[in-house]
């Protein structure tokens, strides 16, 4: 498809935004690039504040693990479509003036946040190579997941940048979305700290499984980290045709309306 091989074509152009990106990202800040690890290790120690001391622990082995292998892929995900989301109105300015592959301006946004993701993945296979012995024969499984995933994301980003600049809306939907959605997604929870309830409610727990397109890809990168076996055959299977749909799905949509971005803007 062309619209990401002008990744690769343009891919100077594409340096260029990246970095510009990134140093906004950090700019004026003393740690840099080192929040990248901070922030989710700051929300992890409040989740396990919470879930894990004020109510009764949770009977997963190794949580924080489990915890922050979910969170990474949480983070990346809804802070890549909350950036990208009005990455083409943020550079309105810039695309007016200039005739250039408009998709590269939401996929710097994507590469920017999976620098945060990318951090994160390591620490987790240190983390598990370390206290989960069980799993060292697996670990590296995440990587290529996690590659799999981030590849979901930069599809499903570019279907929002694009839908927002058509519908304003959009960015604000996702904004109120994305909070139930984070908790809807077995993150905090699975079929472990569920008990009983988890026998009495299949059906429903099904469903937030596989009609969450986030689901699968967490479990699958997260097994892999934390779990001491081999990621499912289907988690996998369906974060790889997500990623496929995903991609095919926003270079459509970038086609659709590429040629009417700049007049909305």
């Amino acid at each position: 498809m062309t619209v990401y091989a002008d990744l690769l074509r343009y891919r100077e152009l594409f340096g260029n935004l990246f970095r510009r990106d990134f140093q906004a990202k950090y700019k004026g800040s003393v740690l840099g690039v080192l929040w990248s690890l901070l922030n989710p290790l700051i929300l992890l120690g409040v989740y396990l504040l919470v879930f894990g001391v004020i109510f009764p622990p949770p009977s997963i082995p190794h949580y924080a693990l489990y915890l922050l292998a979910g969170l990474a892929c949480w983070i990346f995900f809804s802070t890549s479509m909350q950036s990208a989301a009005r990455s083409l109105i943020d550079s309105g300015e810039l695309i007016k003036k200039v005739r250039f592959p408009r998709q590269l301006v939401a996929f710097s946004m994507v590469a920017t946040q999976a620098v945060t993701f990318a951090v994160m993945i390591v620490v987790l296979i240190v983390l598990s190579v370390a206290f989960v012995p069980a799993a060292r024969p697996y670990v590296l499984l995440a990587v290529p997941l996690a590659a799999v995933f981030a590849a979901f994301v930069a599809g499903f980003a570019l279907t929002v940048a694009c839908l927002n600049v058509l519908y304003r809306d959009i960015e604000h939907v996702l904004t109120a979305a994305l909070l139930p959605w984070f908790f809807v997604t077995p993150i905090l929870w699975s079929k472990q700290t569920l008990g009983d309830r988890a026998e009495s409610h299949q059906r429903l727990i099904a469903l937030l499984h596989w009609a969450n397109p986030v689901a699968p890809p967490i479990f699958a990168v997260r097994d892999a980290i934390w779990s001491g076996h081999a990621p499912h055959w289907g988690d996998v299977v369906y974060t790889v045709v997500a990623a496929a749909v995903a991609l095919a799905l926003g270079a459509f949509v970038f086609r659709s309306v590429d040629d009417r971005i700049a007049v909305e803007l």
